[in-house]
């Protein structure tokens, strides 16, 4: 019933209107508005009516043009950067510790047997070339070469370079060239490169290097990753050093901690690596206070004795701060730390709070970004890194039908290697140097709006000392291999101490450089500065625009009534029947209706037929007739209704 009164409320003010015409609404508004302008063109005589006029529409058009400047401004949605410094106990960062080496020679040299010798030949063949290839090759187990060889390209003829395998006497090249027979190339002489093919040989190209260095630890750390990828995990955990091998000691303030307080995780890269204070199954440590004495301190055993001899050419141990329950991509963001060193780490505390949308790119959880986190499996928090690489990861199955060793898999995929495989090299490397690849990882991968970084102030010093180090490691080698002997040197151990210089931190925070007040008050200043206006003339003008809607629509109606008006008149060629001849027609079936004109002015027309008169039934009288009273009430009812 409330809905009806209103609709009925709405018709009746559509049919009464403002009651104005459009010439005498503009003359209203410009009587009784605010704004300065419009009062003077209608007050003015013809000359000041024209100027007043112009001016108006200038001051109308600069304040149009500003207030557009101000809203594009403010929908860039720029931001300002704010710097704070505060001082509070904090928890101490999650440390990382792994060994350069993933793997200990001895465990894994089984793995490797072929292609240590494939490394000595290729060696020997760059540093002798004049040596004899066939007794070189002999005994090669040449399976894994001919998928990615090593070969030397002669570039003294730039415009017809020549290619030559290593265990090949012929030249493979360009058309046209045409070397010596038993002519020898060597890595003086030479480029080495690494050809990379595909479809069955069909496609290759050549990845070059500056230096055989270079060549030959990239072609091993490939033709490794083949090996290893083919390997279960729990093989590979175990073929790398364990937390009571590298871990000798270790004391956080003043409370003792072993190797059982740090988590283990696999980085394909280096192995086993340990995690202290990751927060994953307990509260993360706080820091009593800054400080040296009240940091982490730890003594390592690197064993680089044991170290993979063509797979690891750095001694050492690789570290990284992080946050609790992050991910450490330790190859990227971590630090080295040298054998027979006592390193020193003093922390300072960066915490980054973005904006989110519509401000920046960020994510909270990384729960709005289409990329599915590979990481997730460790129960970490997102991060761009892990986006990007997850990314990788994709693009490299789509591309080339499996997955690549140093990066999580998905369930059901499986990693590269040379035999399910053959092709994968090529494809990798393309992918790798793939431009478009990597934009559209960017563009996908959002940053973390709220991060911490850890900034390191590191110093070295040699220790043990000459006059310390008999009885260190008489004590160390004691402790870790119950001997009387010293079975440690300095080649092996690394002293680590990690400390907060300070509590103070500093906090970046992004900030609206324009908000919804900044807005409101250049549009007020302009609006006000040029026209003399304020929101009363703005509704002013807002209800002139609803009057002239009101009118409109007026207008509108009264034109459609005027043509169903119009369309109904037309249906007779004359003046429309009478009552009487409706029912005659209706109960007198050949009644005819006379033809003759009825008004004046009309002429008669024999030849053009009347169409006949539809039959309208008699009306139904039944005021006498009794019905009952439940009856009548009913009908009352239905009408009020």
């Amino acid at each position: 019933m409330h809905i009806k009164k209103y609709l009925l409320k709405c018709l009746h003010r559509l049919q009464k209107g403002p009651g104005y015409t459009y010439k005498e609404l503009l003359v209203w508004y410009c009587d009784n508005t605010n704004t300065h302008g419009p009062k003077r063109i209608i007050c003015e005589g013809p000359k000041k009516k024209a100027m007043w006029f112009v001016l108006t529409l200038l001051f109308t058009s600069l304040v149009c043009w500003q207030w557009g400047v101000f809203i594009r401004t403010y929908l860039n949605w720029e931001v300002s950067v704010s710097l704070s410094i505060g001082f509070k106990a904090m928890d101490f960062p999650a440390v990382t510790v792994c060994n350069t080496s993933p793997f200990q020679y001895s465990k894994v040299k089984h793995l490797l047997k072929d292609l240590d010798e494939l490394m000595e030949a290729v060696l020997a063949r760059i540093l002798g070339p004049e040596l004899s290839h066939v007794n070189a090759t002999r005994a090669l187990n040449l399976t894994i070469w001919n998928h990615v060889p090593l070969v030397f390209i002669d570039e003294q003829n730039p415009h017809h370079p020549v290619v030559l395998d290593l265990f090949e006497d012929n030249y493979n090249g360009s058309a046209g060239s045409t070397p010596a027979p038993g002519r020898t190339c060597s890595a003086h002489g030479c480029k080495v490169a690494m050809k990379l093919c595909s479809h069955n040989g069909t496609t290759c190209n050549f990845r070059n290097f500056s230096s055989a260095t270079q060549a030959v630890t990239e072609w091993y750390a490939l033709q490794a990753t083949n090996i290893f990828a083919q390997v279960p995990n729990q093989e590979l955990v175990a073929m790398g050093y364990s937390a009571e091998q590298l871990i000798l000691a270790c004391l956080f303030g003043a409370e003792a901690c072993t190797y059982r307080n740090f988590t283990r995780i696999f980085h394909p890269d280096y192995g086993n690596c340990y995690i202290f204070n990751w927060g994953m199954k307990e509260k993360a440590l706080p820091s009593a206070n800054p400080g040296a004495e009240f940091g982490l301190k730890l003594i390592l055993d690197v064993g680089q004795e044991d170290y993979v001899p063509f797979l690891t050419s750095t001694a050492g141990a690789r570290l990284m701060l992080h946050e609790q329950m992050s991910y450490p991509f330790i190859k990227e963001e971590g630090i080295f730390a040298m054998s027979g060193m006592e390193t020193s780490i003093g922390v300072l505390v960066d915490k980054l709070e973005r904006k989110g949308e519509p401000y920046s790119q960020c994510t909270v959880n990384g729960s709005d970004v289409p990329i599915r986190n590979l990481y997730s499996d460790y129960n970490t928090t997102y991060s761009i890194q892990a986006c990007i690489r997850s990314c990788f990861q994709d693009h490299m199955i789509r591309n080339c039908s499996c997955g690549h060793y140093l990066y999580p898999l998905p369930r059901g995929e499986k990693y590269c290697n040379n035999q399910e495989f053959p092709d994968w090299a090529y494809c990798y490397s393309a992918l790798r140097t793939s431009l478009a690849q990597r934009e559209t990882c960017i563009d996908v991968c959002k940053e973390s709006c709220n991060d911490t970084q850890y900034k390191m102030t590191i110093s070295m010093a040699v220790w043990p000392s000459e006059s310390s180090e008999d009885w260190i490691f008489h004590v160390l080698s004691e402790e870790r291999d119950q001997s009387p002997n010293i079975t440690m040197n300095r080649k092996g151990v690394i002293k680590l101490n990690i400390y907060f210089q300070e509590y103070n931190y500093r906090t970046i925070e992004e900030s609206a450089a324009n908000n919804i007040v900044w807005l409101l008050s250049n549009l007020g200043g302009q609006f006000g500065f040029w026209m003399g206006g304020s929101v009363l003339c703005l509704i002013e003008f807002a209800e002139i625009i609803i009057d002239f809607v009101w009118i409109t629509i007026i207008k509108l109606v009264a034109l459609a009534k005027s043509l169903r008006r119009r369309r109904t008149q037309a249906r007779y060629d004359g003046p429309p029947p009478t009552v009487a001849e409706l029912v005659e027609a209706h109960t007198n079936f050949g009644f005819q209706p006379d033809t003759a004109t009825h008004g004046p002015d009309a002429g008669p027309h024999p030849h053009e037929q009347t169409p006949p008169i539809p039959g309208t039934p008699p009306p139904n009288y039944d005021s006498l007739r009794l019905q009952p009273l439940d009856v009548i009430e009913s009908d009352n009812e239905g009408d009020a209704i």
